[in-house]
């Protein structure tokens, strides 16, 4: 299956029975660059964690509801009056002009009410004043359509929110804006525990909370030991505000993992015959700010890189004797600067339907420490969701019909450790191949498809094809690690998949075939992209 760990989840939450991270992985599902990022990449715009929504809540009745969005799937449905509930004459042209009276922000349970049982408000954990500040749309301001429609998309790509409805209601002298909505659950803890190749037995916790101080403050931390290593993976993120404008917000970083090498991977071995592992420990942190559409981070890090054997014993060269980093001592310190800009147009940050995702980041490191490396890394990545009806005839469901499209590219420029190289292959990048196993090269492009399609309310299919390329680059990496493990530089992979809705997450479950006929069956969390 390429599935190294067996992995027995037990899941428990602070006061509240979910989880919104991943299972058996703590990396973003929706952070899909091909590179060999798990651990050294730079806290940059496009790090976000994601979590799964559910579809939308029905829209509420209002005594004279004079526009209604109907956003299940983030459609945007042009104002109506109903003649029967509606005031003589009103037209929508009215609407558009006047004045906003109020925006009035209710909070609802799983079952979209906004009182409970003894008529109270459903209570939150979100301040008012952090949404209010979040909107273009305030009382005071002229009403527009499309204002009100951003403002929608916006609340909906908060991670502490799981649903967002807007109404609009007539008021004297304009109108009155009503959010409702739905919060996600947080914070939730995961208990996990497995017998991994590598490592034997470990157990780990997850800690993740997406709404600190109820103004969508994040910290995500996981900690795991085991009789050989002891690794961790947390951040905290305090995100720009756009209702403070003059704060910048900023992101920590700290993390120390072991893995088997994507770059060197099985087909040459170490001198002793194991397989090389990689070590990676450092930290970043970076300041974050908002202009217009585009979200821009400025970022510090640091990465100490090492190779590895199966007792975890530096290994400087391969059975070939090749070198296995810059320094030739089995361990590289990269420092980078790291600028990032995102401009996110979905239609919600989790599962979304429709929209697009553009993320462009560059890395310069600074020639400090072993190995004195000196280079640049440059990454675009593109995401296209297309709504379609060709089987789903737009039925309410949780896994809509559409089509998903990922454009990847990068490069670097300079010297870098091979174990930095774009490793193409596997489960996040081209189906079918095992990891890393398509190309290790300076530069890549990774073109995806995938239609998603509705089979049940809790499960979905998807038919997809994966296409990537090290552009001929793979003989410009030290030691030639692709070239010398046969890969082939270019692959090809297609194939069907499951996606099954749970409390844990979206469960994914892919069979690939390459076009070199090999078959894969992946199982793991979240969307490709």
């Amino acid at each position: 299956m390429g599935v190294k760990t067996f992995a027995i989840l037990i899941v428990a939450t602070l006061g509240i029975w979910e989880t919104r991270g991943a299972i058996a992985s703590s990396q973003p599902p929706a952070q899909t660059i091909s590179g060999d990022m798990a651990a050294s990449a730079p806290i940059d715009a496009a790090t976000l964690p994601v979590t799964q929504v559910t579809p939308g809540l029905a829209q509420r009745a209002y005594p004279i509801p004079v526009v209604e969005y109907d956003a299940k799937y983030g459609d945007y449905l042009p104002p109506t009056i109903p003649p029967a509930s509606s005031p003589e004459g009103v037209q929508t042209a009215e609407v558009a002009s006047k004045i906003v009276k109020d925006v009035q922000i209710r909070f609802v349970n799983r079952k979209g009410e906004s009182v409970d049982d003894q008529n109270r408000p459903i209570p939150s954990r979100t301040q008012r004043d952090f949404i209010i500040g979040e909107l273009k749309l305030k009382p005071g301001e002229v009403f527009r359509e499309d204002l009100l429609q951003e403002d929608l998309q916006r609340l909906r790509r908060l991670e502490s929110f799981d649903d967002v409805n807007v109404s609009v209601q007539e008021a004297t002298d304009g109108v009155n804006i009503i959010y409702d909505i739905k919060e996600s659950r947080f914070p939730s803890i995961t208990l996990g525990g497995g017998n991994s190749g590598d490592i034997g037995l470990y157990g780990s916790v997850s800690y993740r909370d997406a709404n600190i101080n109820g103004v969508n403050d994040r910290l995500a931390a996981k900690l795991q030991v085991s009789g050989k290593d002891v690794q961790f993976n947390t951040q905290f993120t305090s995100p720009y505000r756009a209702g403070e404008p003059d704060r910048l917000g900023y992101s920590v970083r700290a993390f120390r993992s072991r893995d088997y090498s994507r770059t060197f991977t099985d087909e040459v071995e170490l001198p002793n015959g194991d397989s090389t592992r990689e070590g990676r420990f450092g930290g970043g942190v970076a300041v974050l700010r908002s202009f217009n559409d585009w979200d821009g981070s400025l970022g510090l890090n640091y990465t100490r890189i090492s190779t590895r054997d199966a007792d975890f014993n530096i290994a400087r060269v391969d059975e070939l004797g090749n070198p296995l980093s810059v320094s030739k001592t089995g361990i590289d310190d990269l420092v980078t600067v790291s600028l990032g800009v995102a401009r996110d147009r979905r239609d919600r940050r989790s599962n979304p339907t429709q929209g697009s995702l553009l993320t462009l980041t560059t890395e310069q490191s600074i020639p400090i420490g072993l190995g004195s490396i000196l280079s640049n890394r440059v990454r675009a990545n593109y995401i296209q969701y297309v709504p379609v009806g060709w089987i789903g005839k737009g039925r309410d469901t949780k896994n809509p019909e559409m089509l998903a499209i990922n454009l990847q590219a990068g490069t670097i420029l300079g010297e870098f450790p091979p174990t930095e190289a774009f490793n193409l292959g596997g489960f996040n990048s081209v189906r079918g191949y095992g990891s890393g196993k398509v190309a290790s090269g300076r530069s890549y492009a990774l073109a995806s498809i995938e239609y998603r399609f509705p089979i049940l309310q809790w499960l979905g299919g998807v038919v997809f094809a994966d296409y990537g390329s090290d552009l001929g680059s793979g003989n410009t990496v030290l030691g030639q690690p692709g070239l010398l493990r046969g890969k082939p530089g270019t692959g090809f992979g297609y194939g069907l998949g499951l996606r099954v809705k749970s409390p844990f997450g979206l469960i994914r479950g892919d069979l690939g075939i390459s076009d070199q006929g090999e078959v894969r069956f992946e199982l793991t969390t979240g969307q490709r992209f």
